[in-house]
């Protein structure tokens, strides 16, 4: 099931049906955000540079990004304009992330032509004049907005084009951990946050479940208790010497302690049951397995210098705000520090 799903879904991304069906009617399958244009024209008046680097081509970013940040909703008939382009000093499509963070990459970096489509050569960035001409032809755009399209290249291009000097001044917002995250974080060494939608609708129910999540604390503070009580009496009663009336009385202490183990037990799992259905009836959190954080969550912890439910987070503070990561321990640490 999971290869012919897997086929299909590749295959539409390929033979351009996902897109176009988007295309037709965004709205029924894009979520509109207010804050994106408030957002970008706060990071542009901080004085940073944006960029945006996609997998899809000119013609489907174009349909995405006036509805996303066009000055209305995109019906079918609506004419398609350019003004989303102010909020970005660089736009690269059919960037093949996650090749596209390889400066071996030697893909070449063509000039978008937006009112066409049409693709334009460049040396690294820089427009080329044709053969038999003196002047260097322009896209159309250019006269209108100072803004760039491009597609294809690799990071090398993107870094040229935007005069980055050190990986750690860019801030890279993606919702893949492997297709944009891990590689732009391992390969580049750049900043980087990660969006995973699914985190607001966990944040609301962990803090609805802050009790029972104590509980569950206790129950299991409790069963290691019992448990540690437990095998200390088990190895006492291997020792040699002891009488039999005294032996008798740890049996019985023994067999209250495994009794009442149990019924913790039962008692812990049906509430850690209800906690996991809460948020997956199947899956649970989707950063944990059990009480250890997922392969998934590993992988956030170690690649995302942040992350967050949406990219539109970052309007809720200063474009001067310096992030500090909160502060790690290690198990004999707990008791300790009281964590």
């Amino acid at each position: 099931m999971y290869k012919d799903v897997r086929a299909a879904v590749d295959l539409c991304h390929r033979d351009g049906t996902l897109k176009q069906m988007v295309a037709k009617d965004p709205k029924r399958y894009i979520n509109e955000d207010t804050s994106i244009v408030p957002m970008l024209k706060m990071l542009r008046d901080s004085g940073r540079s944006t960029f945006l680097v996609t997998n899809s081509l000119w013609d489907y970013t174009n349909i995405v990004m006036n509805f996303l940040c066009g000055p209305c909703a995109l019906d079918g008939s609506s004419n398609l304009s350019f003004e989303w382009l102010q909020y970005f000093d660089v736009v690269i499509t059919g960037s093949a992330k996650p090749s596209f963070f390889h400066d071996e990459n030697r893909a070449n970096l063509f000039e978008v032509e937006p009112e066409s489509g049409m693709l334009l050569n460049t040396d690294n960035g820089t427009p080329m004049p044709q053969v038999g001409s003196t002047s260097i032809r322009l896209p159309l755009q250019r006269s209108k907005s100072t803004r760039r399209i491009f597609q294809g290249g690799n990071v090398g291009h993107l870094h040229k084009l935007l005069g980055i000097e050190s990986s750690s001044q860019v801030l890279y917002v993606g919702d893949h951990i492997y297709g944009d995250i891990l590689r732009s974080k391992k390969v580049l060494g750049w900043r980087t946050m990660l969006v995973v939608p699914e985190l607001e609708r966990e944040v609301e129910l962990l803090w609805e479940l802050r009790d029972t999540r104590k509980q569950l604390r206790l129950w299991r503070n409790e069963r290691d208790l019992i448990e540690d009580k437990i095998d200390h009496l088990k190895w006492s009663l291997k020792f040699d010497g002891m009488d039999g009336d005294e032996m008798q009385k740890l049996s019985s202490e023994l067999n209250k302690l495994e009794s009442e183990r149990e019924q913790v037990r039962l008692r812990h799992q049906l509430d850690q049951r209800t906690c996991h259905q809460k948020f997956h009836k199947v899956w649970g959190q989707l950063m944990k397995t059990g009480y250890q954080n997922s392969r998934f969550a590993h992988q956030v912890e170690r690649f995302a210098c942040l992350y967050t439910s949406q990219v539109t987070n970052l309007s809720l503070y200063s474009p001067s705000k310096y992030y500090r990561p909160s502060e790690d321990f290690m198990p004999h640490e707990f008791d300790i520090l009281g964590v």
